[in-house]
């Protein structure tokens, strides 16, 4: 990161194109998102062909009375550059940019993120565009920051270009073919080469340790593209204007912490479903890996946002109404919209910006719901949208420097993602490969702690690695590594000083199997933890069906708690056993285990915990919460941060009842106004949140 930029309370607004609109409606749109209490619009990211409609021929004055207008108003605008939607005669002129899949096909165009962002010749052309728009509008006092490209990292390119730069890659890493073949164990198969040209093309290739680096590859061409637009774009730009791009964290060349590096704040788009979506008394399968289903997934989608840096975060898109297709239609039940965005914001969140004003008449997003309906009358959701913006101005002022508390640290390994996408450990219900392994382990985790009130900070392998252990001890007292399978001796080591300096370390599977280039590893696993948890293995086993589980020395377990997908078969040395599992012809027994190693303790999880499970787990590892200092149960949930001396509590009912919490210290309403006695009680309406301020001792 570079700048953090400066401006007060929660920034609030839309994506705006008025270049979709009909002629006449650019000041009725900006009154009504005035009045709605609007401070910031995104524009002018889309639309490539209409900034160079021709090849050289440029258009930049449309956007000016935008400007303009939103100035004279006091709302803010953050500029796009237009590059990842690419005009048709840039296409015609030089079809060989368009990316090719793993098949050899090129990938059609008439959507979007087609082509190749790495071939020299778009880049060319992108910096052009880049340079024209950049150049006219960085001095219009509107603009306060600047979003390079949109969702980068949609594809895998595999153009013969983008190979022949992985072949290059790989000789900078490895020097030679003789260690490229040792390295990646290229004597399996016939596949050791002698000269690098013999190297085979990514599409067919089986072997794990290739697809790995390429992978890591790919991330880099991300990474290189935003750092390249934000260099050129900070040729132009102010000193008090920022640079970002919006992240879609599930896109495949994604390696966000990487990604941001170049940046001056994370910025990403949490899209969510809705009505029941966000009900934490009902239990929905989540349809794609973007669309996040359940309370719990988006405080996850937040608390992701901020491990990127470490630091808060700015939402640039997020959904009003409906998200997905015209039959997936499900607009916010009353008072979710605020919900939504109170718990984004309670997570981090510094900007809440809607995808978008309003809803599309045309394109394949015609029924993505935007603030205004297809009839452009304000409705329902412009009014919640317009309470919104009113609740935010009143917070606003308390959350300057604000920073999510956390009780628990869970790391996150892109690698190991990724490699599990390749060769995931865990099979879907028919028997495939779930290539979503990784997600379906760590969210089970998450979910676990996040329905009993614990609040988590997501730290990433790297990132984790830069730090101090035992500063991490002292801040975190309890570290979750739910799946670091590829991870290198120090990684692990790390994790052993972490428990030796006091914290308590929860191991989950295939931690400690896997080396940094996913290769099994040749010590007892968990390799180089196994006297730390007390517990070793060399068998293991997918679980066709979930298996009971029974509680041992005191731990208390919730009706239901199934081991699911997975076992290790643990052999205990020197732990206690806290969780086994029903007698079966493979023998397995402890399903959990626990052992005090220096001044902490060693926790292993030997399966894929179900939800009663995790939860169980989760009130072991953490007694106490926020939540429970409320006395709240779901569907309420606390979240808690902290700004100077002051705490400030969000409390969501993420339910059509009423519920009632008990208020812990003297607190503030902070849109009321309204003080609060310690022991009073305090009842949230359906749909509900409400936010809290402690100052001072009680804090």
């Amino acid at each position: 990161m570079t700048q953090k930029p400066v401006f007060p309370g929660v920034l609030f607004g839309a994506a705006y194109y008025a270049e979709y609109q009909q002629q006449g409606t650019l000041d009725r749109d900006l009154d009504l998102m005035s009045e709605a209490g609007f401070t910031v619009i995104r524009v002018g990211e889309s639309v490539w062909s209409t900034w160079e409609p021709r090849n050289g021929e440029f258009d930049l004055d449309w956007l000016q009375p935008v400007l303009d207008g939103a100035h004279a108003r006091g709302i803010a605008v953050i500029l796009g550059t237009p590059t990842y939607a690419i005009p048709p005669w840039l296409q015609t002129l030089h079809p060989e940019i368009a990316a090719v899949d793993a098949e050899g096909h090129s990938i059609g165009w008439g959507a979007r993120q087609e082509m190749d962002q790495s071939v020299p010749v778009y880049r060319w052309y992108a910096e052009r565009v880049i340079r024209k728009v950049v150049a006219r509008y960085a001095d219009h006092p509107a603009i306060i920051g600047f979003q390079v490209d949109n969702e980068p990292g949609n594809n895998l390119p595999h153009n013969e270009t983008t190979f022949q730069a992985f072949v290059a890659w790989l000789r900078g890493r490895y020097g030679t073919v003789e260690r490229l073949n040792e390295e990646w164990g290229l004597v399996y198969w016939s596949h050791r080469i002698s000269e690098w040209s013999e190297l085979w093309r990514p599409g067919g290739n089986l072997m794990p340790q290739y697809q790995l680096e390429w992978r890591r590859f790919q991330g880099e061409q991300t990474t290189d593209l935003i750092a390249w637009q934000a260099g050129i774009v900070r040729e132009y730009a102010r000193e008090d204007q920022f640079v970002t791009t919006c992240i879609s964290y599930s896109r495949p060349q994604v390696s966000d912490d990487e990604l941001v590096a170049s940046l001056d704040i994370t910025a990403g788009n949490p899209y969510y479903l809705m009505q029941d979506g966000l009900s934490a008394d009902v239990d929905l399968p989540r349809r794609a890996e973007w669309w996040h289903t359940g309370p719990w997934a988006l405080f996850q989608w937040a608390d992701r946002a901020y491990s990127s840096a470490q630091e808060r975060f700015l939402v640039t898109e997020t959904n009003a109404q409906s998200i997905g297709g015209p039959w997936q239609n499900q607009p916010p039940y009353p008072g979710q919209i605020k919900q939504a965005a109170f718990a984004l914001v309670s997570r981090g969140a510094r900007m809440i910006e809607y995808w978008h004003w309003h809803t599309l008449h045309f394109g394949v997003e015609t029924y993505w719901g935007g603030v205004l309906p297809h009839s452009q009358v304000p409705g329902r959701i412009y009014r919640e949208v317009a309470e919104l913006g009113a609740s935010l101005e009143r917070i606003g002022g308390v959350l300057d420097d604000f920073a999510p508390d956390a009780d628990v640290l869970m790391l996150h390994s892109t690698d190991t993602k990724w490699s599990f996408e390749f060769y995931p450990p865990l099979a879907t219900d028919d028997g495939g490969p779930d290539r979503n392994s990784y997600g379906r382990i760590a969210d089970a985790f998450y979910r676990g702690f996040s329905e009993v009130g614990a609040q988590v900070r997501v730290l990433h392998s790297r990132q984790f690695a830069e730090m101090s252990a035992a500063d991490l001890a002292g801040a975190y007292p309890v570290l979750v590594a739910a799946a670091e399978y590829v991870a290198d001796d120090a990684t692990l080591d790390g994790l052993r000083q972490y428990a030796e300096a006091g914290g308590h370390l929860v191991l989950g599977i295939r931690t400690g199997y896997g080396d940094e280039l996913a290769r099994a590893r040749r010590g007892v696993a968990p390799d180089r933890l196994r006297d730390a948890a007390g517990v070793w293995y060399d068998e293991y086993s997918n679980l066709a069906e979930p298996l009971g589980v029974t509680g041992s020395g005191g731990f208390e377990l919730e009706p239901a708690s199934q081991a699911t997908a997975w076992v290790d078969v643990l052999n205990v040395e020197h732990a206690e056993t806290l969780v086994e599992y029903e007698p079966t012809e493979l023998g397995a027994r402890a399903a959990i285990t626990t052992s005090p190693f220096g001044d902490g303790r060693v926790t292993y999880v030997g399966t894929v915990p179900n939800r009663e499970l995790a939860r169980s787990i989760a009130r072991w590892l953490v007694p106490e919460t926020a939540s429970s200092q409320w006395r709240a149960e779901s569907p309420v949930t606390v979240s808690t941060g902290r700004t100077g001396d002051r705490v400030v509590t969000f409390v969501h009912n993420w339910s059509g009842m009423s519920h009632t919490v008990t208020i812990p210290a003297d607190s503030t309403h902070v849109e009321t106004g309204e003080r609060h006695a310690a022991g009073s009680r305090f009842t949230l309406e359906p749909r509900g949140v409400a936010v809290f301020e402690v100052a001072g001792s009680q804090a």
